[in-house]
């Protein structure tokens, strides 16, 4: 889980800061795509300003949400949300205009350091509808396995999806890494 004063998460080419209640109307007009939103469970189609301002509004303490900015301006976000379990549930989007230059895996992977690093979460699980490949192939990328199918409900398509689930272990190394900073701290 988040806390304040804790790492920033990094990559080579964005930057990522908490959401606020400025980045409505860019949430609202990336995300609310239908390209983006048919994709997601619980992104609505269309997407108003008002929507995205309650969405951002609604955040609770189990889940942890980044903007992802380029130069500065903001093109999509990351986070997950934190289960009982231990585990958290990542999710991704970038908005449509800078799909196709690498930004999802170089988003997700930040994300997936950040959690196993800083949040201390031993295990990963996401998952996309079946119709969606980009996910898939980003998910690949980052070491993911799938571990089976489902449905979930789409906000936006107004129907239940088939989904590919999947789930990432720390890795034998990242354990060990994580254990021996723990004992160092």
């Amino acid at each position: 889980m988040f806390i304040l004063g804790a790492p920033d998460m990094r990559s080579p080419r964005l930057t990522y800061r908490p959401i606020t209640s400025r980045d409505a109307a860019r949430v609202a007009e990336y995300a609310g795509d239908w390209d983006i939103a048919r994709m997601t469970s619980r992104i609505p189609h269309p997407y108003s300003l008002v929507e995205a301002d309650l969405w951002i509004a609604s955040l609770d303490n189990d889940e942890f949400v980044r903007v992802v900015e380029l130069n500065g301006e903001l093109i999509g976000a990351v986070g997950y949300i934190h289960h009982d379990s231990g585990e958290a549930e990542i999710g991704y989007w970038i908005g449509k205009p800078w799909w196709g230059n690498g930004y999802a895996t170089e988003a997700a992977t930040a994300l997936m350091t950040y959690c196993f690093k800083e949040g201390g979460f031993e295990r990963l699980t996401c998952g996309h509808f079946v119709d969606n490949a980009a996910s898939a192939r980003v998910i690949r990328k980052l070491g993911f396995r799938p571990t089976g199918t489902g449905a979930l409900w789409s906000v936006a398509r107004q129907c239940s999806v088939e989904m590919i689930l999947y789930t990432r272990g720390r890795g034998f190394w990242q354990q060990l890494l994580g254990r021996w900073r723990s004992q160092m701290r």
